[in-house]
């Protein structure tokens, strides 16, 4: 009996050591948004206060998440204080049915996992914002500044505008603007929490402006931004300009090439002399050459588009795919192609070209 009485004892002061034992990583939420919008990029800060110095480094891993993705994943815990450490996770969520995930935050010595501490998923709530408004960006940011705009003539009928653009904490690799039909991102600087976006829009050559708005979190309100369309007098002949094919000047020159050359085969037919037969062979070689289509070609996937023959040159655009184009011209390294599926038209580096 005695026995049995030392064990149950010794049990339960196993136990209870066990129960009691000392716990060494606390985790908490520090800042968690109450509400987010449709694509808005936002932080969560967690916390965790560790009570012991036998460890290499903090490590934090995600699951059960739904419709949202972490986009620093590996971000690295910081010491705040004395025992006290933070991180900052990004998260982005394009569904209302998104659901935060519960981290796993684990203290490491050397290759072990020493102690690992849960955080449950909070609930956030979600805004599909300005759905169906046409004049929405898509662009939720803390602030919005257009620094830079320019407007040259594309062709006869469009004009191309280069908008230059900055923003905090937003999500401007989403900026779009509804009812153009052609426009895209040249580049795009993303070094959260400041982004800076460089746009093009191919726009009728008759608008004056263009007007849309962002939705800033900080006033949460929509702010207005109008780009006025001030067209420069020059013509963009050295940068994406007119296709030689299309112009007025060129169509004139080949008709009368055409006409020089039937009026020379008609003199001569009429006059037999052999100095008409020989202009006559001459221009039409020359109508033969100058007449023949431009070559075809094919620009090499992730190429960039230029708007001038430079390497200084704004970027119009980058080609996602590869684009088969017809060759208008080259100066130096650069080629001037015009896209046949697309018709955009710009330089490339002569290094770009494939073979069709």
């Amino acid at each position: 009996m005695k026995k049995i009485l030392s064990l149950i004892i010794l049990v339960s002061i196993l136990l209870s050591v066990n129960l009691f034992a000392a716990k060494n990583l606390y985790v908490s939420y520090k800042d968690i948004p109450k509400k987010v919008y449709k694509n808005q990029k936002f932080e969560i800060t967690l916390k965790a206060l560790v009570t012991t110095k036998n460890f290499d480094y903090i490590s934090t891993s995600f699951s059960n998440s739904k419709n949202i993705k972490v986009l620093n994943p590996n971000s690295e815990w910081i010491k705040s204080a004395n025992a006290h450490y933070e991180v900052k996770f990004l998260f982005k969520a394009d569904n209302g049915s998104f659901k935060l995930p519960s981290f796993s935050v684990k203290l490491h010595s050397s290759n072990n996992v020493i102690e690992t501490s849960v955080l449950a998923s909070e609930n956030i709530s979600y805004s599909d914002i300005a759905s169906g408004n046409k004049r929405f960006s898509n662009v939720i940011a803390e602030d919005f500044k257009l620094k830079a705009y320019k407007t040259k003539q594309y062709n006869n009928k469009e004009s191309l505008t280069i908008i230059d653009i900055d923003a905090k904490k937003s999500n401007l690799e989403d900026f779009y603007i509804h009812d153009i039909k052609e426009q895209g991102s040249s580049k795009l600087n993303d070094n959260y929490t400041n982004q800076n976006l460089i746009y093009y829009l191919v726009l009728p050559i008759h608008k004056k402006k263009i007007e849309f708005t962002y939705y800033n979190t900080l006033s949460k309100s929509f702010v207005n931004i109008t780009v006025p369309l001030i067209l420069q007098n020059e013509l963009v002949s050295t940068q994406t300009d007119l296709n030689p094919n299309d112009s007025s000047f060129e169509k004139y020159k080949k008709m009368a090439l055409v006409v020089l050359l039937i009026l020379f085969v008609l003199v001569y037919i009429w006059k037999r002399n052999k100095i008409y037969l020989a202009i006559s062979i001459v221009l039409l070689i020359i109508s033969i050459i100058y007449l023949m289509p431009n070559k075809i070609g094919i620009v090499k996937k992730d190429s960039y588009i230029y708007i001038l023959p430079t390497d200084k040159s704004t970027i119009f655009f980058k080609l996602k795919n590869e684009e088969r184009v017809e060759i208008l011209n080259q100066k130096r390294e650069f080629i001037k192609v015009m896209g046949i599926e697309n018709k955009f038209i710009g330089w490339i580096k002569e290094e770009n070209l494939g073979k069709n």
